[in-house]
């Protein structure tokens, strides 16, 4: 998002229908300011981009009130009454209503012929139309004053004709068979379907909700006198000392200073094995506290918190649209107008086929009722919401909506080698010095050049100088040169760490070197080397060099990914030797190693790669992986890496865990299944129902019924999502405070 703009989420509540999106976003998009305006269904929601300017969030909640809807607080929908009978009372009074209307329908099958009074049909169906319908009517006139229809506007007109019909034919015709019963049906069953609706929406939000479960209310804050003082949460400040109890979930991220215990983290990374915790090791808020008490020193709180990180992706993947809601919102935009030409189209030809008012006016009204967009403003951000909510459990991020659409059409997966393959830990398993030098002085050396660097490389090197007790002191004029080394002062002397490919373009020549550079080589040591600097003059005073360990699993996660046809490459900055020496250890072949790859060509490696239309996912973890994660089609991040990777991405994998990568490919292809299933059953309501309806095939209730089923199976087809689990893994659950109740021992899930 650009710098000059905000981003404002709000609550819209009374939309019903895709014609309602669409008439919520050209309403937001008209408000000066405004650059772009997305609004959900499933959430009920719009998230809006805008250039900040005194009373833009009123003028905005002010666009959605005249266009005929309610904005709200955007955490209220997170708030409603979840129980299961929530809002059922107009349907449960309509129910009643009706039934006395349709009882003597299931006495004509049964051969019995009679009817209620004309008088007490119209007494029972009055309320059903005028107040347990209101809302219908008040959607419906803001649809046309705003120049556009609705779902609210078709069962308005339509169970208004059937009602106005049968009073007419009472009053005025004398008539004994009369519609009173399918008006005030088709109203009960519309409410009834909403209803169904708004239960199962509520299952789809559910991920948001338990994220947000996960935060305690209170903190432990240690206070002067070493006394412990029960804050909320939300008084809690970076550096406070927390007092951490067994079976309490952590308060905030921070570092543990006193105790020792065992977390359970499956909620935030979806590992199901407690993670051992010492003094120094970090701690996410919203994880479970084992059975030992601890101190811990608060480093995030609030919004800046891991949690809070992870419920804004999935809030982000769940807000945004994927770019196939995009074609069905254009659709949706002319989809009443149309289906309004037709229920007119459908009477008059009635009409003048001699059927009478009556018949013609009953298939009319079937017609507006059938047609109904409902489901199809549901099929996409109903899969979506489902998708993104299992995924976050298995502790697989998905930041927006476009990654998972497009992450099943991925071809081939390239990844980073050091943090994403290996630990990223490299340790110095060789240190030669040249023939007549002190080891010890030049490792001193090394390790001074090196000290105020965070490098991989540069943390092994010190490593193995407090191993072997060497004295290391504060270096002068340090300066980095990127993909090649590190150059500065030392006890007054000017040193080099210098890759070798440094060393080529410096002109420094290897002779005598030979040997041993080709057996570390060919061991897949990575080698750099020590140079003095005196004037012009350069002199090789060490060979150094580092090995990294594979991931556990890589190998066999590398090999699942092969076996679901997608090409594998390994992106490495290492010479060619040490990265295929790596490549043989992960089951790769040559032909899919980069080796010798700098970190500012890793972006152009991977554009090539998509070239020819090929989709390409790239899989990084640190700083200088950002650029390659976003010129990828889905750039998949770790979530052990650094934010910067973590922003660049599509997905972030809360876990280093490489087999994560089939499982955000394999969330995404089911996703996309479950919308393209969705969409087609919502056309297909359509499509085959508007003729049946026209043709007189369907009755106003049969419509009716078929109408909210619609809605209702699209929304239950997504919630099968919930049952997914990451391929070759039991999964592990996002449990709900119900069941991990503050005092319960972390436990292992079966299998």
């Amino acid at each position: 998002m650009d710098s000059s703009t905000t981003t404002l989420d709000l609550g819209v509540a009374g939309m019903t229908c895709a014609s309602c999106v669409a008439r919520v976003e050209r309403a937001l998009k008209k408000v000066p300011g405004v650059t772009d305006a997305s609004v959900n269904l499933a959430t009920e929601s719009a998230r809006v981009t805008f250039a900040p300017s005194e009373q833009m969030e009123a003028q905005i909640r002010r666009a959605v009130r005249n266009a005929g809807y309610e904005p709200r607080a955007i955490e209220d929908a997170l708030e409603e009454d979840l129980s299961p009978w929530a809002g059922f009372a107009p349907v449960g009074l309509g129910l009643l209503l009706s039934l006395p209307l349709i009882v003597p329908m299931f006495g004509e099958l049964a051969g019995l012929h009679w009817m209620l009074p004309a008088w007490l049909q119209f007494a029972l169906a009055t309320p059903v139309q005028f107040i347990l319908g209101a809302r219908f009517y008040r959607a419906g006139w803001h649809a046309l004053k705003a120049g556009t229809g609705n779902m609210d506007l078709l069962v308005a007109i339509g169970t208004s004709a059937g009602w106005g019909l049968s009073t007419w034919l009472w009053l005025v015709q004398g008539h004994e068979h009369l519609y009173f019963e399918a008006s005030a049906v088709v109203v009960t069953l519309v409410l009834l379907g909403k209803w169904l609706e708004a239960r199962a929406k509520r299952q789809t939000t559910s991920a948001i909700r338990a994220l947000q479960a996960l935060r305690p209310e209170t903190a432990h804050v240690l206070v002067k006198g070493g006394k412990e003082a029960d804050l909320p949460l939300a008084e809690v400040m970076t550096g406070d000392q927390l007092v951490v109890r067994p079976g309490e979930r952590v308060p905030a991220d921070g570092v543990l200073e006193q105790g020792e215990t065992q977390v359970d983290e499956a909620m935030l990374t979806g590992e199901p094995l407690p993670v051992p915790k010492g003094v120094g090791a970090r701690v996410t808020g919203g994880s479970i506290n084992g059975e030992g008490r601890f101190v811990m020193r608060a480093t995030a709180v609030g919004s800046e918190s891991v949690l809070a990180h992870i419920i804004r992706l999935v809030e982000d993947a769940q807000a945004g649209k994927a770019p196939i809601q995009r074609m069905v919102d254009q659709v949706s935009a002319v989809f009443v107008p149309v289906v309004l030409v037709i229920a007119a189209v459908t009477l008059a030809g009635w009409l003048f086929a001699g059927a009478g008012i009556e018949p013609a006016l009953i298939h009319a009204v079937a017609v507006l009722v059938i047609a109904c967009p409902c489901a199809l403003g549901l099929a996409t951000p109903a899969a979506i919401m489902a998708g993104t909510g299992v995924a976050a459990r298995q502790g697989i991020l998905i930041k927006d909506a476009q990654a998972l659409e497009l992450a099943h059409r991925v071809g081939t997966v390239a990844f980073d080698k050091t943090g994403t393959l290996t630990v990223g830990q490299p340790r110095l398993v060789a240190f030669v010095a040249a023939s007549g030098s002190d080891e010890a002085a030049q490792l001193a050396a090394a390790a001074s050049l090196q000290s105020g660097s965070e490098h991989p490389l540069a943390r092994a090197v010190l490593a193995a100088a407090r191993e072997r007790g060497v004295a290391v002191q504060a270096p002068e004029n340090v300066r980095s040169v990127a993909g090649r080394g590190t150059e500065g002062e030392v006890g007054g002397r000017s040193y080099l760490i210098a890759s070798l490919r440094w060393l080529e373009e410096l002109g420094l020549p290897l002779q005598g070197w030979d040997a041993q550079v080709q057996r570390l080589q060919g061991e897949g040591a990575t080698l750099s080397a020590l140079v003095e600097r005196s004037g012009e003059a350069l002199q090789l005073r060490a060979l150094m060099a580092f090995a990294d360990e594979p991931k556990p699993g890589v190998a066999e996660a590398l090999a699942a990914l092969r076996q679901r046809g997608l090409r594998l490459v390994m992106i490495s900055g290492d010479n060619r030797a040490a990265a295929h020496a790596m490549a043989r250890r992960l089951g790769l072949r040559e032909d899919e190693v980069l080796a010798e790859v700098l970190p500012g060509e890793k972006a152009a490696r991977v554009a090539a790669l998509r070239e020819g239309g090929h989709v390409v996912a790239m899989v990084g973890d640190g700083v200088n992986d950002a650029p390659a994660l976003a010129a990828a089609d889905v750039g998949i991040a770790m979530g052990t890496g650094t934010d910067v990777a973590m922003h660049a991405a599509g997905v972030t994998l809360m876990r280093g865990d490489v087999g994560l990568v089939a499982g955000a490919l394999d969330i995404s292809h089911r996703t996309v299944r479950k919308i393209r299933q969705n969409l087609f059953w919502a056309f297909a309501y359509n499509v085959a129902g508007i003729p049946l309806a026209a043709l007189g095939y369907l009755s106003p209730v049969v419509a009716g019924a078929a109408m909210a089923l619609s809605s209702v199976s699209v929304l239950t087809n997504a919630l099968l999502l919930k049952k997914w689990r990451p391929p070759g893994s039991a999964g592990v659950a996002l449990r709900s405070t119900a069941s991990l109740r503050a005092g319960d021992a972390p436990k292992v899930p079966a299998g």
